[in-house]
Formats: C-alpha cells, structure tokens, sequence
C-alpha cells in the first residue's frame, strides 16, 4: 500500500534485527532496546518509523479523550448554563490531573487577595 513510501533496505532492517537478540513485545520497549545498544545508526528507517508509530498513538488517543469528554459534558449540562461556564467546567473536567494536584487552599486565598471588598484604614 505504502511501497513508494518506504525505502528500500526497510525490509532488510526488519529480517535483521532479530538477530540482535530478544526483542520487547511492545514498540517503545523496542524502541529503547535500539537506544541503549546504539543501534539507531544500524536501522535507522526501523528508529523512524518506531517513533513515528509511538508518538502518532499517544497524540490520538489523547485528542479522542478531550472531545468525548466535551461532548459528554456539553450534552448532560446544554440546557442549565452559559457557554461561559460550559466551556470552563469542560476545560476543568479535561484537565483533571492538573486539577487534583492543585492546593485548594492556595486558590482560596488568590482568589480572595483578587476579590476583596474591604478597606483598610
């Protein structure tokens, strides 16, 4: 599908690097066993299209994730608020991690330095 892509000694690396020794199972295992024996320069089109594969996966998978997140809130929560806060709870509920390592306490106080309604005399 994909022949005028690929060069040539492709093939060969793939016959090859078997015979380095054991490979992982998974492409990122693979990947760091040819980083550790300095085996990039060997097989470079193999190096290629393992970070190719590695990183076009995780970029997926987490764009997947933030949209049907969004779609999930903005469905549930479309009826009873404003885009405002709509997109604001969604950006809260993508960013989740970020969110739960966050000292709640520390975002009180900010918020009342940012909010305060006294005068001092």
């Amino acid at each position: 599908m994909y022949f005028n892509d690929l060069e040539k000694c492709f093939v060969d690396e793939c016959i090859h690097l078997p015979r380095e020794g054991e490979l992982p199972r998974t492409m990122n295992a693979v990947l760091q066993v040819l980083r550790n024996k300095e085996l990039e320069t060997i097989y470079p089109n193999i190096d290629i299209a393992l970070r190719m594969c590695v990183s076009t996966a995780v970029s997926n998978c987490s764009g997947e994730r933030s949209f049907s997140c969004l779609k999930r809130v903005k469905n549930y929560l479309r009826s009873t608020m404003t885009d405002k806060r709509l997109n604001s709870l969604a950006i809260l509920n993508i960013e989740s991690t970020l969110l739960m390592s966050l000292n709640y306490d520390d975002v009180i106080d900010n918020f009342a330095k940012q909010k305060c309604r006294r005068r001092k005399f």
